[in-house]
C-alpha cells in the first residue's frame, strides 16, 4: 500500500493493518484501535514461514505408479511427485468419479475441521462442504473437538451453546457489578487471543483490569496459575484435574445445608431442583457431597470449601468454567454442574451474577458488540444423512459398519474409501495420534488441500496447495466482534498456489456441476452477494449499513456505535412464562428427561460425579502417576504458524516447554531445561523441562499445537497427543477427552533432533518419469 485509504487482512487472531511495502514484501501491523494486540501472525508473510509453502500439486509416490489404495502404511514416510494442475485435477475428478459410481458419496468423509481462513467466502470448510454437496453429497461430522460435550448436553439444560455464548452478560456489566468472579480453569489470556472470523479488539485484559479496580475479586480454581494480568490480584485455589464438579457440589450441599440456598429461584426457573438436592445431600446414594468428602477427591482443603461456599452467597457472583473442563471423560458434567450450582445461588439474569461458559476461551465472549448474522458461503443440502461426532474419526476408519451412540440415537460408522480435506489439521486436532495414523491407512485416497507441509500434507495421496487469507480478496467478521473487514489482497499467490475456490470450480466443471457449484459468480460477484445479505440483515435491526464499494473503499464498518450491555437470561428472569427457555420444560434442567432416555450410563440425567475410568484402567495400575494438561499454546492458534518466528522464539532448542512441579522434577532427577520423556502406554515425545512452583504436584503441563513429523516412530516436536486418549466423554456426547490423561517423565536418555519442519523429499515430475520407464 503506497498511500490513500487504509487496507486491512484479518485472521482468527486479529485484525492487521497493511503496511508500506519493503524490500522483504508486504509488512502487517496490529489495527490501530485494538487495545491489546496479539503479536501471532505479524510475521506471516514472512520468508521463514513461507519456505514450507507447498507449491505445486503433489501426489504421493507409490499412489501415483500403482493407483488408489496402494502401500497405505507409506502415508507420510515416502517422497512426493510434483505434477502440473491439469493432471492433479483430473487426477481429483477421476478419483471421485470412481468412488461415488462404485461405493456411493457415503464413502466420502468430508473433512475440514479447524480455524481455516477468517474471510467467510474463502472460507475452506464452506468450499468443500458446497463441493461435496454439489456431487451428490459427503459423511459429515458434527460438533467440534473444544466443545463436544458442552455442545451436546446444554441445549436440553438451558440452550444451543452458541446462542449462549452470543449472550454472555457483558463486561462492562460484570465491571460494574460483579464482586466474586470464581473460574474454575482459570481466565488464562492466551485463549481469549482468538475470534472464529477475526479477533477486532481484545478485551479480556482491559474488562478484568476494570472488575479488579471497582473492588471485584478473582479466584482462580486450576491445576495452573494461570497469570490474568500483572495489574490484577487474584487468589489461586489449586485443584486436581478432572474435579471440579466435586467442588462444585461439595459447595452446592454447603448453600443446601446452611441455609443460603435460594429455594425460591429453585421453585420458579427450575425443574429437578428436588432431584440434584437429594443427590448433593446424599439422600439417594448415601454419599452426602461435603466439604470433607470433596478434599478428599479435589485436593482443596475443607476449610477454603467452606468459606467460598460464604463469600459466594455474601456478594455478587459470576461463577465461569473454562472449556478446557468440559474436554475430558464425563465432559458434560462441569457445564451441568457450573448451571445447577449458579441455580443454588439464584443470581442468574441479574447485573454481575449468574454462569458463563467461557469467559477468556474466546475474545468475543463477554462483548457487548451488536450480535449480527456475518456472511456466510451458503454450503447447499446434502443428500447423504450419514455423520459422525468430529472426535470419532479414528473409529469411522478403523470400524467401518460399527454402531456408535449420539444423544440417544443408534448410528451406524459408514465404509468410508476417500478422505477429501480442506481447511484444519487433524494431526494436531485429535488425540492417540499413533492410533490415528493407524486408521489414516484405512482409505483408498487422501486428497487435501494445504497452504504448508504440515503433518496433514504429508499425510495426502494428491496435496493441491492453497492461497493465505492475505493472497486473495474476502470479507471478515466475527460473531460480536463488532467489525465488518474488507480483506483486500495483499500479496500475490506463492508459486502455484490456488484458490480453493478456483480449485474446485475446475474439478466441478471436470464432473458436469460447475453451474451448480459456483451459480455463475465470479469471487467478487459472491463478495457482492454475501454483503448484500449481511446489509438487509443488519438493516432490519436498525444498522445503518452503507454500499458495497464504500465499504469495500474504506476497509472497516465498525457496529460499536450499536453496542449494548448484556446480562444473560434477564428476560427469562424478568418473566418465565413469556419468555421460556427453548429447552422442553421452558426451564433450567437440573434434572433432564431426555438425557434420562438417552439411556448413556456414563451420563445420568442430574449433574453427577463420577470418576474417570483412566484412573482405574491399565494406566494407573501400570503407575503413571501425572495428571498430563494439555493446553492451549501462548504464541499460535492451535497448530497454525508452529513454524513462525514467534512460535519458535517460545520454544527450547525446537521442542516445546513442559511445565513440572519443583517437586515432581527432584523426584525424578531433571532439572531446568533439560531434555525429557513424556510417556504411556499410547506414546512417548520429548520436550524441554521447565520448573514452576505455579503448578500443582502431580500435574504436567504441555501446549498443544507442535507439529508432529509421520516419518518418524518417536515425536521429538513434543506434540501432547502422541499420549492423549482416545476414547470418548461418554456415549451420550462422543465428545473429545484428552484433559483426562496419565503419563510419567523422565530424562531423556537418547535426545532426538525435531524434524517437523523439515521439507519432506520432493521428485520432480520430469524425473519420476524417467525413473518410471527405466
Amino acid at each position: 500500500m503506497t498511500g490513500g485509504k487504509m487496507h486491512y487482512t484479518a485472521s482468527h487472531w486479529g485484525l492487521y493493518e497493511v503496511g508500506p511495502q519493503s524490500e522483504g514484501g508486504a509488512r502487517l501491523r496490529p489495527f490501530a484501535n485494538d487495545p491489546d494486540p496479539s503479536p501471532i501472525g505479524l510475521d506471516q508473510l514472512g520468508e521463514a514461514v513461507s519456505r514450507l509453502r507447498v507449491a505445486r500439486p503433489a501426489v504421493r509416490e507409490s499412489w501415483l505408479r500403482e493407483g488408489p489404495g496402494a502401500a497405505p502404511e507409506k502415508r507420510g514416510r515416502e517422497p512426493f511427485v510434483e505434477v502440473g494442475w491439469e493432471q492433479a485435477l483430473d487426477l481429483v475428478a477421476s478419483e471421485l468419479k470412481r468412488i461415488t459410481q462404485t461405493y456411493g458419496n457415503e464413502a466420502i468423509f468430508g473433512g475440514s475441521y479447524g480455524w481455516s481462513s477468517a474471510g467467510r467466502f474463502h472460507h475452506a470448510q464452506s468450499q468443500v462442504h458446497r463441493f461435496l454437496n454439489a456431487i451428490g453429497g459427503y459423511v459429515r461430522h458434527v460438533d467440534t473437538y473444544s466443545l463436544s460435550a458442552g455442545r451436546a448436553i446444554m441445549p436440553h439444560i438451558v440452550g444451543q451453546i452458541d446462542d449462549l455464548h452470543a449472550q454472555h452478560t457483558s463486561w462492562d456489566v460484570i465491571a460494574e457489578h460483579t464482586r466474586l468472579f470464581v473460574s474454575f480453569g482459570g481466565v488464562p489470556l492466551k485463549n481469549s487471543r482468538v475470534s472464529p472470523g477475526g479477533a477486532g479488539r481484545h478485551r479480556v485484559r482491559d474488562a478484568l483490569c476494570a472488575m479488579s479496580n471497582n473492588g471485584g475479586r478473582l479466584i482462580s480454581i486450576s491445576p495452573i496459575r494461570h497469570e490474568p494480568d500483572t495489574a490484577v490480584d487474584f487468589e489461586w485455589i489449586p485443584i486436581r484435574p478432572n474435579t471440579d464438579v466435586a467442588l462444585m457440589l461439595a459447595l452446592a450441599h454447603q448453600l443446601f445445608a446452611h441455609g443460603l440456598a435460594d429455594i425460591g429461584f429453585l421453585t420458579r426457573y427450575c425443574v429437578g431442583a428436588d432431584t440434584f438436592r437429594d443427590y448433593v445431600m446424599g439422600r439417594n446414594d448415601g454419599v452426602p457431597k461435603t466439604h470433607e468428602w470433596a478434599e478428599a477427591i479435589t485436593g482443596v482443603p475443607r476449610e477454603r470449601i467452606v468459606r467460598l461456599a460464604r463469600e459466594m452467597a455474601a456478594t455478587t457472583t459470576m461463577l465461569n468454567v473454562a472449556w478446557s473442563l468440559q474436554r475430558a471423560q464425563h465432559g458434560e458434567q462441569p457445564f451441568w454442574t457450573i448451571v445447577a450450582l449458579a441455580s443454588v445461588l439464584g443470581q442468574i439474569g441479574l447485573p454481575g451474577g449468574g454462569f458463563g461458559l467461557g469467559y477468556g476461551s474466546m475474545n468475543a465472549i463477554g462483548s457487548r458488540h451488536p450480535c449480527v448474522k456475518g456472511p456466510s458461503l451458503p454450503q447447499g443440502a446434502n443428500p447423504v444423512d450419514a455423520f459422525i461426532p468430529v472426535s470419532r474419526i479414528a473409529d469411522l476408519l478403523l470400524h467401518p459398519g460399527g454402531p456408535f451412540n449420539y444423544q440417544g440415537r443408534n448410528c451406524i460408522y459408514p465404509d468410508i474409501r476417500l478422505v477429501y480435506w480442506a481447511g484444519g489439521n487433524p494431526f494436531h486436532h485429535h488425540q492417540d495420534l499413533n492410533r490415528l495414523r493407524r486408521a489414516w491407512e484405512k482409505p483408498d485416497t487422501v486428497i487435501v488441500h494445504e497452504q504448508f507441509w504440515n503433518p496433514l500434507a504429508r499425510m495426502a495421496d494428491i496435496l493441491l496447495p492453497a492461497t493465505l487469507a492475505a493472497e486473495r480478496d474476502d470479507i471478515g467478521f466475527a460473531t460480536r466482534e463488532g467489525l465488518l473487514v474488507a480483506m483486500r489482497k495483499v500479496v500475490e499467490p506463492r508459486a502455484e498456489a490456488r484458490d480453493d475456490y478456483a480449485i474446485f470450480t475446475d474439478i466441478a466443471a471436470r464432473m458436469n456441476v460447475e453451474d451448480t457449484f459456483t451459480e455463475g459468480l465470479s469471487p467478487i460477484q459472491w463478495l457482492k452477494r454475501l454483503y448484500s445479505a449481511f446489509a438487509q440483515n443488519s438493516r432490519a435491526q436498525g444498522i445503518d449499513i452503507p454500499s458495497f464499494e464504500t465499504f469495500w473503499e474504506n476497509g472497516l464498518i465498525d457496529l460499536s456505535p450499536y453496542d449494548n450491555p448484556v446480562i444473560l437470561l434477564q428476560s427469562f428472569r424478568d418473566n418465565p412464562d413469556a419468555n421460556p427457555l427453548p429447552t422442553s420444560s421452558g426451564r433450567i434442567e437440573l434434572f433432564c428427561a431426555f438425557v434420562e432416555a438417552a439411556g448413556a450410563a456414563d451420563c445420568p440425567p442430574h449433574p453427577t460425579w463420577i470418576e474417570p475410568d483412566e484412573w482405574l484402567g491399565s494406566l494407573a495400575t501400570r503407575h503413571y502417576p501425572l495428571h498430563f494438561v494439555s493446553d492451549q499454546p501462548e504464541r499460535r492458534l492451535h497448530s497454525q504458524l508452529d513454524h513462525a518466528a514467534w512460535s519458535l522464539d517460545g520454544k527450547a532448542q525446537g521442542r516445546e516447554r513442559l511445565t513440572i512441579n519443583r517437586k515432581d522434577a527432584m523426584a525424578r532427577g531433571i532439572v531446568d531445561g533439560d531434555v525429557v520423556e513424556i510417556f504411556n502406554d499410547r506414546g512417548r515425545c520429548q520436550a524441554s523441562a521447565q520448573l514452576s512452583d505455579d503448578i500443582k504436584a502431580g500435574v504436567v503441563r504441555l501446549a498443544t499445537g507442535a507439529w508432529f513429523d509421520p516419518a518418524q516412530a518417536f515425536d521429538a516436536h513434543s506434540n501432547p497427543n502422541m499420549l492423549t486418549t482416545d476414547r470418548p466423554a461418554s456415549t451420550f456426547s462422543q465428545g473429545c477427552a484428552a484433559l483426562t490423561c496419565l503419563v510419567d517423565i523422565a530424562r531423556s536418555r537418547d535426545p532426538k533432533i525435531p524434524s517437523a519442519h523439515d521439507m519432506p523429499a520432493i521428485i520432480e515430475s520430469d524425473r519420476f518419469e524417467t525413473d518410471d520407464h527405466s
